[in-house]
């Protein structure tokens, strides 16, 4: 009985031929927050092309095979198209996947969420897009009628957000490079949608030694205040409990 010659590894894939099988379309889109006249404010594009052309949606687009090296690589480099930064922070949150929601074809997007502080945005657009603007997230939903299932992302991404602020220093991302401890708490409040207790609050921040004194001082209308800015281990620090709220 003749045995069938078994392939190695390498000669399986010469032969090997990606295209023997359907793929669907793969895309990243992307919830990115700041906070601009005191409040979360998410960015949307209006479609300049079809499908669903002179719709609201986030932003994102293809992976593409010659840049990308990893997923995260489109991320950031649809991210430095909208914006101009290219060092925020950015998170996966969810995969979207379905023969529905994209009229193209079967399609698979991964959702991401970036936080830039307002200063460094330099929002661009390009052939994809007609308009580019930033919106309150308070009411948002009213007001605008985003395009495929881009509510349902924006919402995943706005909830793993506000989970994420009452445990970690994520709003410090959404700060300027110097800010004082109410400013601080302010951004935390703001996200959050309620107030913190104050003392707590900074007892907190401070005890976990993620941020340190820039040796200037904040002075205007009200007394002095000392600035502060965030240290290397500051970005994504962990705290052992959830932010109080007012007592």
């Amino acid at each position: 009985m003749n045995k069938k010659k078994q392939l190695t590894e390498s000669q399986f894939l010469k032969e090997y031929n990606a295209k023997d099988f359907d793929a669907p379309l793969v895309t990243v889109d992307m919830a990115i927050f700041t906070v601009r006249e005191d409040k979360l404010q998410v960015l949307l594009v209006k479609r300049a092309q079809h499908p669903a052309i002179n719709r609201w949606a986030l932003p994102g687009g293809f992976i593409d095979l010659a840049k990308d090296k990893q997923l995260g690589d489109t991320a950031r480099r649809k991210l430095k198209e909208k914006t101009g930064v290219d060092t925020p922070y950015l998170e996966q949150v969810e995969t979207f996947g379905g023969y529905k929601r994209d009229p193209r074809g079967w399609s698979v997007t991964v959702a991401y969420f970036a936080l830039i502080a307002s200063e460094h945005i330099e929002v661009n657009r390009n052939e994809s897009s007609e308009e580019v603007v930033w919106v309150p997230m308070d009411g948002l939903s009213k007001k605008y009628d985003l395009a495929f299932d881009h509510s349902d992302i924006l919402t995943a991404c706005y909830e793993r957000l506000q989970a994420k602020v009452q445990y970690t220093s994520l709003p410090v991302n959404l700060l300027p490079d110097a800010f004082t401890l109410t400013d601080l708490q302010k951004i935390f409040e703001i996200i959050l949608g309620k107030s913190v207790e104050k003392k707590s609050f900074r007892r907190r921040v401070l005890d976990a030694n993620i941020i340190e004194e820039t040796g200037e001082m904040k002075t205007g209308s009200n007394r002095p205040a000392k600035l502060y800015r965030v240290n290397a281990l500051g970005s994504n620090h962990y705290f052992s409990r959830n932010i109080e709220g007012p007592r």
